[in-house]
């Protein structure tokens, strides 16, 4: 009963998401119904044929004007032709308005699936696997999208015989119709049984095929990874076990599926033998009209055949409703971080940051920063230094509003960067990360990745301030060289520098390099140092370096140790305080004394 009420759940969840294509369900609701009902005609029209080929000038037809029956004869045929036109003109209908309502909404869900996810915080991606996800955005709407093609259409037109065909059972034959809908509850406890046995497995297919994405997403993604360590047969047998337990899950499901319709053939044959049978025995005894025992042995086929289908469409039903439940479960996720997007940052921005009493943890780790209060005058330049994990990542996280912090606030030119929208905020500042990405495409969609339709001289000046120009020129297609997917075509250091170039280039006030020059040779990071000046110019910038050799300039440099500012000041400033940052410029410039203890990086 559980797993019931999670489908019907789910289906109404769907309903509500949809209200905005009601007509169109309406519309093709109605041509599923008005198909149906030509569609059952036929076999009537069979029964009264049958009539006046035996009763002649005293058929049904006789009784609306038409004595003879040659012209009885060619009204049915008239009547046949019209209901055959009918039903097919209506299946037009149908099949062009659920397979474009399926279309318009898998289209719709996924892209307000996708913009959704696009809103949550950096805590949520840190927590779920991108290959869950894009089976969730992928896979499951099109298991939607299957059944709206074909099992709703299904659905109703079963329910629409069993009425349609009832109400004309009990006008001929009250006593037949009972005997021949007698296998109908049996079939309806099957497909209750089958849907309540079947949704538990069917939510365990989903979840195994969000699985085994995610286990092809890492693996493509870390392939160089894999060839490195040769982990190739390691890997193989990694992902053919996800894919047996999604084979598995499958298995289970199919099992329950191909139990259910052998049960409900027999379930129909005893209908169809009791219409038969007690059928024929009345007729014999001229107490049913031949005609009549003709409509009812048609018409319980065409009441009873049709459940076969029902095992198949329930099937169809219970994955997309596992499906949809995935689907509005992420749209339900709430946004922590809200955008108050109708107050921007003033203009202009002059890049004055400060953190105030701020505190932050993880929930996870619990690390985080602790009453961190920090000022960055405009146009300064701010180094962050510490240990891994010491919360320097943190306070920039906190400074795009990735996270808001617990305790305290961060403010940009005096305003609390809570009440200003994120867009404001964010074009605000140029981040270059660690961590590079890049989009396949060409080296002039990255650059301009931040600032479209940016022409020649500013695209070629942003990639000359990230040191990139000179390599640029050296390719053959110059600006228009694909990058591959992430850049895998280029060099760690090509990508840093495109990536410092792709921030140049939209001009932010407030510029933060987060370990800006870790995959560059000592060549490009000394011609990075020496555009530091130029970079800077005008702008604040905020540095994160473990290279202590990259900060040596800044206006002021602030030492991070677990969560909190253990020093600040000037590089000889903090020289001559013989402090940690003394220790660690020691040993990166080869000058540590025994005694000394290295800043850990």
């Amino acid at each position: 009963m559980a797993s019931n009420t999670l489908s019907f759940q789910a289906l109404v969840r769907l309903l509500r998401y949809a209200k905005g294509y009601r007509r169109r369900i309406l519309a093709a609701t109605t041509c599923s119904i008005i198909n149906r009902l030509f569609d059952i005609a036929p076999e009537i029209l069979i029964g009264v044929a049958i009539d006046v080929v035996v009763n002649r000038e005293d058929s049904f037809i006789a009784l609306l004007g038409f004595t003879m029956p040659q012209e009885q004869i060619l009204m049915l045929a008239v009547l046949t032709f019209l209901i055959w036109a009918g039903e097919s003109l209506f299946e037009y209908f149908y099949e062009i308005l659920w397979c474009n309502l399926a279309q318009r909404l898998q289209a719709d869900l996924r892209q307000d699936t996708y913009e959704h996810v696009q809103r949550l915080d950096i805590s949520f991606f840190e927590s779920q696997s991108s290959g869950r996800l894009v089976a969730i955005m992928n896979d499951d709407v099109n298991q939607l999208e299957r059944f709206l093609n074909g099992g709703a259409n299904s659905l109703i037109q079963t329910g629409v015989t069993v009425v349609a065909v009832g109400i004309v059972f009990f006008v001929l034959s009250p006593l037949i119709a009972l005997l021949a809908f007698t296998p109908i509850p049996l079939i309806i406890w099957g497909a209750f049984f089958f849907q309540r046995k079947a949704s538990p497995l069917y939510s365990n297919v989903r979840e195994k095929v969000g699985d085994l994405s995610s286990r092809l997403s890492n693996n493509l993604s870390g392939i160089a990874t894999i060839k490195s360590f040769t982990a190739e047969v390691r890997e193989a047998e990694r992902l053919k076990a996800a894919s047996e337990a999604y084979v598995e899950a499958n298995h289970q499901a199919i099992r329950i599926s191909s139990a259910f319709i052998p049960v409900i053939r027999m379930a129909i044959l005893v209908g169809f033998l009791a219409t038969f049978t007690v059928g024929g025995m009345l007729a014999l005894e001229d107490s049913l009209n031949v005609g009549a025992y003709g409509v009812l042995v048609f018409l319980t086929q065409r009441l009873l055949w049709p459940l076969t289908g029902l095992a198949e469409v329930i099937d169809l039903y219970e994955r997309a409703m596992a499906s949809t439940r995935r689907i509005l479960d992420l749209l339900e996720v709430p946004v922590m971080v809200k955008d108050k997007s109708g107050q921007p940052l003033s203009q202009p921005v002059r890049g004055r940051v400060s953190f105030e009493g701020v505190s932050f943890h993880y929930e996870s780790s619990g690390m985080g920063v602790d009453g961190v209060s920090l000022h960055v005058p405009a146009g300064n330049t701010l180094a962050l230094v510490g240990a891994t994990g010491s919360g320097k990542s943190t306070l920039i996280k906190l400074l795009l509003r990735f996270y808001d912090p617990q305790q305290g606030q961060v403010c940009i030119d005096g305003q609390p960067i809570r009440e200003v929208s994120l867009c404001s905020l964010r074009q605000a500042i140029g981040l270059v990360s660690q961590e590079v990405y890049l989009f396949e495409g060409s080296i002039r969609d990255n650059i301009t990745y931040g600032r479209p339709g940016a022409c020649e001289t500013d695209i070629a000046e942003a990639a000359r301030m990230a040191e990139a120009w000179d390599f640029i020129q050296t390719l053959p297609e110059g600006l228009d060289t694909l990058v591959g997917e992430r850049g895998v075509r280029l060099s760690g250091g090509q990508r840093q520098r495109l990536s410092l170039a792709r921030a140049l280039l939209t001009d932010p006030p407030i510029l933060v390099l987060d370990e800006a020059t870790s995959a560059v040779d000592n060549e490009t990071e000394a011609a990075i140092q020496r555009s530091l000046q130029r970079i800077g110019y005008g702008r604040t910038v905020i540095i994160i370096a473990h290279r202590l050799s990259t900060i040596v300039h800044a206006d002021e440099i602030i030492v991070i140790d677990q969560g909190r500012v253990a020093e600040q000041g000037t590089h000889t400033e903090l020289l001559e305080a013989e402090g940690r940052y003394a220790t660690q410029w020691r040993v990166q410039t080869g000058m540590a004394k025994a005694v000394d203890v290295p800043l850990p990086c």
